[in-house]
């Protein structure tokens, strides 16, 4: 590691090293060779040819292919100190490791035929490893879902008591989040096509030369490249780029996985404040300097704090594609290679975040019964009302007195400090005609979570699952967090 520059802390502290690879140099540039390789043996499958004699050669595509990988990166680096060009220096230095070949390489193409067919394979390659791991944390959510199904807890409105849940029904609004932003994903990445061989206005005005007008000729180079490089097609029209609107949708999709996991982290490091729900704290962590004590919910935090990056680096791409002129220019690249890989790479460490969380969270049910019993009498005058009805009273006296005993238990909670007497007061009160073990039987936390188990239930079943099967090839990813 170098110490005397700055170094990236996604790169250094949160991102994984699939995802690094997938936004390295090696990948972007063994990719270049790649789409140089598909283009010549394009050329000349259409039988590009001077003089009745072809052009391009079987040897020299094999040459090429030869040497995807062993980049020779100093002789790009000076050779671009010398002409300030990166896509011609590394044409320079394909060429130098593929003398049969040198003439061709590049041949009728533009810049953006190398640099923006790449971005759009490195967009899909990184969109597949977010799949992975966004099924991974929706599994993991169904399974904490299915355990915590049945398990009452007051839930909250406005963060005040409000009528009981469960915590496995509190985990499917999580999940269902998730699984919204999987259908965006899925549905972004089916309608990326690459940008083809278009020019340097999107006109192909380079291929009309090469195949003297032949324009049926010219009709298949885009889909021949298209299906060489894994892909079902390209983008039909272009200026000197794909249309810059690209990259807002899938930076949209990965800022709507971010406000998700944001929601979810916060939840719990609401909860945690409650002492209901913890993150996993490894045994040797120290979570404060000053307060030994403490168990601070910092992967959580961390996760809101990656999340607001992602939401806020959605903007980037959505400015850049309303401000490019006319066929282009050139004040996308700069911002380009900074908000897309970043915006993955954080993407990437707040879903590996995520996974150590749901895996490893903690839930202390008697802390979550104790809060629940604090609040459960107040909910439960309804049925004590209808009880002591039974029993001969008068329902508007009932109503009333219930009302004024409520307001002196919480009086006695909030001015005094002391518990929840309310199940005491109306014991004590003739009028109710209840003992306590009586009025006791009203306050069963499972009386009050309507129909979330079932809830749970359906849920896992009729559409949790058959995600999960439908991508069971792509569960199991194992993560490590590095702070």
């Amino acid at each position: 590691m170098s110490t005397d520059r700055y170094s990236s802390p996604l790169s250094e502290r949160y991102a994984s090293k699939e995802m690094q690879y997938i936004f390295s140099q090696d990948m972007k540039f063994s990719t270049w060779r790649k789409l140089w390789v598909a283009l010549a043996e394009t050329e000349m499958e259409l039988g590009l040819s001077e003089n009745g004699k072809p052009v391009i050669t079987q040897d020299m595509i094999d040459e090429m292919k030869e040497h995807i990988y062993d980049i020779n990166y100093d002789v790009a680096i000076e050779r671009e100190k010398q002409v300030r060009h990166d896509v011609m220096s590394h044409v320079y230095a394909y060429g130098q490791q593929c003398p049969k070949a040198a003439g061709i390489i590049h041949l009728g193409a533009t810049s953006c035929y190398v640099g923006d067919n790449t971005d759009i394979i490195v967009m899909n390659e990184a969109l597949k490893l977010v799949h992975k791991k966004l099924i991974s944390v929706i599994s993991e959510l169904a399974s904490f879902a299915e355990k915590y199904k049945d398990l009452p807890t007051l839930a909250f409105t406005h963060f005040q008591p409000a009528q009981p849940t469960t915590v496995g029904k509190r985990a499917t609004l999580w999940m269902q989040e998730f699984l919204m932003d999987l259908e965006d994903l899925e549905y972004v990445q089916s309608t990326l096509r690459l940008l083809g061989s278009k020019g340097t206005t999107g006109t192909q005005a380079s291929f009309l030369e090469l195949f003297d007008g032949d324009q049926e000729t010219i009709d298949k180079i885009d889909p021949m490249i298209a299906e060489k490089m894994g892909f079902d097609a390209c983008y039909p029209v272009s200026g000197q780029t794909y249309s810059r609107k690209v990259d807002t949708r899938v930076l949209n999709v990965l800022a709507g996985i971010a406000a998700s996991a944001t929601k979810m982290s916060n939840d719990i490091r609401l909860l945690q404040h409650l002492k209901e729900v913890e993150e996993p704290f490894e045994k040797n962590q120290i979570g404060s300097s000053a307060m030994a004590y403490k168990r601070n919910p910092m992967r959580s935090e961390r996760i809101a704090s990656l999340s607001r990056y992602v939401m806020t680096d959605a903007l980037n791409p959505a400015i850049t594609s309303a401000t490019q002129w006319f066929e282009r220019t050139l004040d996308d690249s700069a911002n380009k290679r900074l908000s897309v890989p970043e915006g993955f790479l954080a993407i990437d460490g707040i879903l590996d975040l995520c996974l150590n969380v749901v895996d490893g969270l903690v839930v202390y049910p008697k802390v979550i019964h104790k809060h629940f019993m604090a609040e459960i009498p107040f909910m439960a005058t309804e049925n004590i009302m209808m009880d002591a009805v039974k029993q001969g009273g008068n329902r508007q006296e009932l109503h009333e007195k219930i009302r004024k005993l409520s307001m002196e238990a919480g009086k006695n909670v909030k001015e005094e400090g002391k518990e929840n007497n309310l199940v005491d007061l109306i014991a004590a009160d003739p009028a109710f005609g209840l003992t306590k073990e009586q009025i006791e039987e009203n306050l069963k936390p499972e009386l009050y979570v309507g129909r979330a188990p079932r809830q749970v239930e359906i849920f896992l079943r009729d559409v949790v699952q058959p995600v999960l099967d439908k991508y069971k090839n792509e569960l199991g990813v194992k993560v490590e967090i590095n702070v």
